[in-house]
């Protein structure tokens, strides 16, 4: 059994004149949905219909406890608050599967290319929060990553 703990996000964010993937901290959903795109048909000389998954449509269902202090929640707040559009909403987002470590501290990750969508804020009576939707903006890319602070930070190698 792989514990949710275990694939951690990152997300693209610059602190200061430096542009860093720094981890996605106090989020209570990050919820990833592949929503298929499907191509479907029914040939007449045969009972059943036939089904193709010809592309994907990726997205993130995000909600988080607002830390103003946390990068990565500022970002997703001065999008909302902004109502940032385009490019200026898109933020490249990494996956890393630490079950996948390969002895030297190497993991297994995805980058993707994410418009964050935001859509509540304040939802809840006890701590403010913000959700949303993060929808994918680009193509998958497959690489590895290394941290060197405990995986507060990562640094993302493109696979060959």
């Amino acid at each position: 059994m792989i514990k949710r703990s275990e694939k951690l996000a990152f997300m693209q964010v610059t602190e200061g004149a430096n542009t860093v993937y720094r981890r996605m901290t106090e989020f209570t959903e990050l919820s990833v949905s592949k929503n298929p795109k499907e191509y479907s048909r029914k040939y007449v000389d045969e009972s059943t219909e036939r089904n193709a998954v010809i592309g994907y449509s990726p997205a993130i269902s995000y909600k988080m406890d607002f830390n103003p202090e946390n990068s990565v929640h500022k970002e997703f707040a001065n999008i909302a608050d902004r109502e940032l559009t385009g490019e200026d909403a898109v933020k490249d987002i990494v996956i890393v599967d630490l079950t996948s470590d390969d002895g030297e501290g190497v993991c297994n990750a995805v980058k993707r290319a994410f418009s964050i969508i935001p859509s509540a804020e304040g939802d809840d009576s006890d701590t403010y929060t913000l959700s949303g939707n993060m929808k994918a903006s680009g193509e998958i890319v497959f690489g590895t990553c290394e941290s060197t602070d405990d995986w507060q930070t990562v640094t993302f190698t493109e696979a060959e």
